[in-house]
């Protein structure tokens, strides 16, 4: 009887545990689709062409709240898609030229959402991805940023436009000028609203706010939240609801896909470690931060000229130059991309597998934003970070204040060997990159797009000022004497011996006069008595 009730028993027990466990792994609300948040089938039919199918958390918790048009404050970290979590509400809210309503609306063509963003490249990347989730709702979207002519944007405005993406400046611009006109706005969004603070917009993003109706649904979106961030959402916003959605690790202010490495480097061999950590295994598109706009054009120099397709972006570049690059970056044509901080905003590429500080940041908040461009999407990213002996200080800062468990920098060379375990470097990897490695097309593949562009010169430098430094170096060597040798023999009395070789250029344009022709001659021999004398008999005139 014990016997039986034994086995009896524990096969009762088997049919009963094997039960349970299969059916709770049906529901996941990882599983929904955007179709089941009561999207628009349109919305739902462009992203699926993208193949976007479900939602990532910071969408799927954004859209129950915006889509019945409430205020939010959402709070993220970045690189988990926050831009599909404000645009589907938008996109859906607007009356687009398909739809029967367009038809009597008294505003058609007036923009009806604006989303403000605080550099053009993020500016951009937002622009791009409404319009594709918007394509089959025929939804217009503009975008409007400096660096460009005003007369397409301006011409854009006037066809007609739904959404308007841009940054605080040039909209402002053409908010005053009376081209754009927000008093039919239903939605508002700005976007990485703690960067806007920083870069000194909050007075502009007031002004814009003040130009929309009072009715307004206006969502907010930061990974950090500052108090001036706080307050111009108590004073702007109705009752707004406030979301955070920190991934699985709640506690932890970076993604947890990212494998962050952190090395104290010497600053004469970082190019070096550079060029041996881009030959790692498996790395796809890499970003390369500098603190300088001067360190990063000159990284992308030294790796371009050590065999790697590197493009650099920053402040120094016209418009056309930074969109050419980032198109190359986009494309595959260069697979390294050397960026300032201004840059870290709204660069959003695909398969980008390594972030690299090449200067340690100038706090945690930078750091995040950096580090942000990889483990994007649920993807899994690398970020390596150098300090030099100087910045140990400001990384035990970072260090703290995130609680990344990385206090000490490891001293590390070229040459290290956990540098090249940690890397996963092949171990004859050198400081150039082979021959038969360089497939990538480069920066001279992509073409430089003719923007208008207004206040730079974006060919690399004021031309002119070549053509006249070539003129006075031809000078020189028409002088007889060489230009190393007049400064060291003459010194401060260099420019009375360029007066008078531009005069004796001035005067063989003309056939000198008999009362002028003397006196002109002794004159200029005795300035330049250290060169060659014109002829023989100029000479005994002189002595």
């Amino acid at each position: 009887m014990t016997t039986k009730k034994a086995t009896t028993a524990p096969d009762a027990a088997e049919m009963t545990a094997q039960t349970p466990v299969e059916t709770p792994a049906a529901p996941a609300i990882v599983e929904k689709t955007f179709a089941d948040f009561n999207v628009h089938p349109d919305i739902v039919a462009s992203l699926a062409d993208e193949g976007i199918i479900h939602p990532f958390p910071i969408q799927a918790m954004t859209l129950e709240v915006a889509l019945g048009g409430h205020d939010i404050i959402g709070q993220a970290k970045t690189g988990t898609g926050k831009t599909l979590g404000f645009g589907i509400p938008m996109i859906q809210r607007v009356i687009s030229p398909s739809d029967e309503a367009f038809a009597t609306l008294a505003s058609a063509g007036k923009p009806q959402a604006l989303a403000v963003a605080p550099t053009r490249e993020l500016a951009v990347q937002v622009s791009g991805d409404l319009a594709k989730a918007g394509k089959a709702r025929g939804v217009r979207v503009v975008t409007i940023y400096g660096g460009r002519a005003f007369e397409p944007q301006v011409s854009a405005l006037q066809r007609g436009v739904e959404i308007v993406v841009g940054t605080p400046g040039r909209l402002l611009d053409l908010a005053k000028q009376g081209h754009l006109d927000l008093s039919y706005v239903k939605s508002v969004v700005l976007d990485e609203a703690d960067e806007m603070l920083d870069l000194g917009f909050l007075p502009d993003i007031e002004k814009l706010l003040a130009q929309t109706p009072a009715s307004r649904q206006t969502m907010l979106f930061s990974a950090t939240m500052p108090g001036a961030i706080v307050a111009l959402a108590r004073r702007y916003m109705t009752q707004p609801t406030h979301i955070r959605a920190m991934g699985g690790d709640e506690d932890g202010h970076t993604v947890k896909a990212v494998e962050q490495f952190v090395y104290r480097a010497h600053a004469m061999d970082k190019v070096e470690m550079l060029a041996r950590m881009l030959q790692a295994k498996d790395r796809g598109l890499t970003l390369i931060f500098s603190r300088t706009k001067r360190t990063a054009a000159k990284v992308a120099d030294d790796l371009a000229e050590r065999g790697f397709a590197a493009a650099a972006i920053h402040g120094d570049l016209g418009q056309g130059a930074r969109e050419q690059a980032m198109r190359a970056f986009r494309n595959g044509k260069v697979d390294v991309l050397v960026a300032t901080d201004v840059a870290a905003r709204g660069i959003d590429v695909d398969n980008v597998t390594h972030v690299i500080n090449y200067q340690c940041p100038e706090d945690d908040k930078t750091y995040l934003h950096r580090i942000g461009r990889t483990a994007r999407a649920g993807n899994k990213g690398v970020a390596v970070t150098f300090v030099d002996w100087d910045d140990l200080h400001r990384w035990g800062m970072i260090n703290k204040a995130l609680d990344l468990g990385i206090p000490k920098a490891a001293e590390t060379y070229s040459s290290s060997e956990h540098f090249y375990a940690e890397m996963n470097i092949p171990a004859n990897a050198t400081g150039r990159l082979p021959k038969a490695n360089r497939t990538r097309e480069g920066l001279a593949a992509e073409k430089v797009e003719d923007l208008g562009e207004t206040g730079k010169n974006h060919r690399g430098g004021p031309p002119d000022r070549g053509r006249s430094s070539a003129g006075h170096s031809g000078g020189g060597r028409s002088g007889g004497a060489s230009s190393r040798g007049s400064r060291s023999s003459e010194g401060r009395e260099r420019p009375p011996a360029d007066r008078s070789k531009t005069d004796r250029s001035k005067s063989s344009d003309r056939p000198p006069s008999a009362e002028d022709s003397k006196p002109r001659r002794s004159r200029n021999r005795r300035r330049t008595h250290n060169g060659q004398a014109d002829s023989a008999g100029t000479g005994a005139g002189a002595v």
